[in-house]
């Protein structure tokens, strides 16, 4: 006992000494370091530090204005206002929240006709109300941006056109909003609407991402912004940024037929099981009545419809590609 004892002790004896030469040493360097910075002391002071080109400047600025773009974009994409605006809407929440609790209304009452406990029919209702208006009103603001996306290499065009035979940028920019389909024509003509109530350029863009926040007009913004702070050839960069544009159109269109078969087989799957549900309470009532009037049904249903819902999820995550 002893021994194991005095073996312990010696140990931590060893232990204890180790530490304290261990601290001692990284108390010294840190020492060191403290002593080199007072009096300006750099390991490295004898290194040149490479000089930063013009061209890794530009791209710094560059990546700099595409985080602060990718920021305001989260931020226009997320509010009720901002979609109602990207459908093309006047911005009145008031009625948007009165078109969702009429919508809920309707569907609760509707589900009390079809003899569905109050439950279920508060729980339609609710879900009909926040989800059904919300629905229409990004169905309408997709529509309104693919339909703005597809005319916007045109607009370019007409820019690179304009440059090119001596008109001013205002002058392209009323062209656009003249000759062009909507929804194109309406956002330029706010755009110039803008600029000719005296607003700069930079704070007109930012308007129109708002209305619209597409990579397509933050391309052009930072483009313009670009070529306003450092110079350059604007049509060419306006043309090389159309050509981009269509590439990435293309690139859409040929990803969207490679996954034509996935979003077929996830649509069959999806609607497969509420499709046999159907059917058979049309061939067999009674069969399918215990999953509608027993409470043990009613927990089948719900969890039968979370895991379809989790599955569609999934499903239309992997199948769907943002360029």
């Amino acid at each position: 006992m002893i021994t194991v004892l005095s073996a312990l002790l010696g140990f931590l004896l060893v232990l204890s000494l180790g530490l304290a030469l261990t601290n001692g040493g990284s108390t010294q360097s840190r020492a060191l370091k403290r002593a080199q910075t007072i009096v300006g002391v750099d390991r490295d002071a004898g290194r040149r530090k490479p000089a930063i080109s013009a061209q890794d400047q530009r791209r710094r600025q560059i990546l700099k204005t595409l985080r602060e773009e990718d920021k305001k974009q989260k931020k226009a994409t997320l509010t009720i206002g901002a979609k109602m605006q990207q459908a093309g809407l006047e911005e009145n929440l008031r009625a948007f929240w009165i078109a969702s609790g009429v919508t809920g209304a309707v569907v609760f009452v509707a589900a009390i006709l079809l003899r569905q406990s109050p439950l279920i029919a508060l729980g339609l209702g609710f879900g009909a109300g926040c989800g059904l208006p919300r629905w229409v009103l990004n169905f309408l603001a997709n529509k309104r941006t693919k339909a703005f996306t597809e005319g916007f290499p045109d607009a370019m065009d007409i820019i690179v056109r304009g440059i090119k035979s001596g008109l001013p940028v205002n002058d392209s920019l009323r062209v656009i909003g003249a000759e062009t389909a909507e929804p194109l024509a309406g956002e330029f003509r706010r755009l110039t609407e803008s600029l000719g109530m005296g607003a700069d350029l930079d704070n007109a863009l930012d308007k129109m991402f708002e209305r619209m926040p597409t990579p397509e007009v933050r391309f052009f913004a930072i483009v313009l912004a670009i070529q306003q702070k450092t110079g350059g050839n604007l049509a060419e960069a306006l043309g090389n940024l159309s050509t981009v544009i269509r590439s990435r159109k293309l690139m859409r269109e040929k990803a969207k037929a490679l996954s034509g078969e996935a979003v077929a087989s996830a649509f069959i799957i999806g609607s497969l099981p509420p499709g046999v549900v159907v059917l058979i309470s049309m061939i067999a009532p009674d069969y399918m009545a215990p999953l509608f009037t027993d409470p043990r049904g009613h927990m089948l249903l719900g969890v039968a419809g979370t895991l379809m819902s989790v599955g569609i999820l999934v499903m239309r995550k992997m199948i769907n590609f943002k360029m």
